[in-house]
């Protein structure tokens, strides 16, 4: 996704996670998301608007688990994202009714409830960890003032397990987790506090929070997603603790051509979070 300031995220990087995201979306949450939502379906239709967005991946898997005619408004701040973004959403819900695509450039940490008049949905994929928390209480404050459900995907959790364990796994990790909740142009990022803080956001404003494991688990099919994922893990633990850059080249050496050998492994520790407004019915197991 993007929230501010230039594009973060390069198409090809967003296509190549996409698979990976699917696996591990926490499909749990839907059935109370469908059963909130079924009135507004058979009403009229559903209102959805996806937050930071990027190339819609969370609008391919979602849109098509959603029953009754829906517009989704898809929301970026890179203009080249949001590109020919639907035709590649499908056309059809799940239930064959049709489905709108709205694409618009703009910054999400700026949403009010106003703008969120009328929305049945807010989803997003990978957000939290960029939101500050003010951020974060203000848009859960947006969501409660709208009454709308909310569906955030793939938050980061802080944790990685990758096998066969390295000795400097763990100082890698304390360094990219301590990037994730830097200080970016004055904004204090929640990084891997980001799950906890939305979760306290929505119940203060009234929701009913649920959240479940949404964990990468990455193997030998994996091979470049897992590469790429390590490049960008070691070079964030890199600017935040300069002194893990003597050890970086080693440490990548051995385990890329793991990862080409095909024998590395690695668990990603993401967190899904739904929150509906008030005590709504349905359950999801624990």
């Amino acid at each position: 996704m993007n929230t501010v300031g230039s594009p973060r995220y390069a198409p090809e990087w967003l296509a190549l996670r996409e698979d990976a995201d699917v696996r591990a979306r926490a499909e749990q949450l839907l059935d109370p998301l469908v059963g909130f939502l079924a009135g507004a379906a058979a009403s009229g239709g559903l209102t959805v608007r996806d937050l930071g967005c990027g190339t819609g991946s969370m609008g391919r898997w979602l849109a098509s688990r959603l029953p009754g005619p829906q517009s989704w408004f898809m929301y970026d701040r890179d203009p080249a994202l949001l590109e020919n973004i639907a035709a590649r959403m499908p056309r059809e819900a799940a239930d064959g009714s049709p489905l709108e695509v709205i694409p618009q450039q703009r910054d999400i940490t700026r949403l009010t409830g106003d703008d969120l008049a009328g929305t049945s949905l807010v989803t997003a994929s990978a957000l939290l960890d960029l939101l500050t928390a003010d951020e974060m209480e203000a848009l859960a404050a947006a969501c409660a003032e709208a009454g709308c459900a909310v569906l955030l995907a793939l938050s980061v959790e802080g944790r990685v397990e990758i096998g066969p364990a390295d000795p400097l796994d763990e100082k890698f990790n304390a360094a990219f987790n301590a990037h994730q909740r830097r200080t970016d142009g004055g904004r204090r990022l929640l990084g891997p506090d980001a799950v906890d803080a939305a979760t306290a956001a929505f119940e203060r404003n009234g929701a009913t929070v649920r959240t479940r494991p949404s964990p990468w688990r990455l193997g030998p099919d994996d091979r470049a997603l897992t590469a790429q994922w390590l490049l960008g893990w070691v070079a964030a633990a890199c600017a935040q603790e300069p002194s893990l850059e003597a050890a970086s080249e080693d440490y990548l050496r051995r385990r890329l051509d793991a990862c080409d050998a095909g024998e590395l492994r690695a668990v990603v520790h993401h967190r899904d979070l739904l929150a509906l407004p008030g005590d709504p019915a349905g359950t999801v197991p624990a």
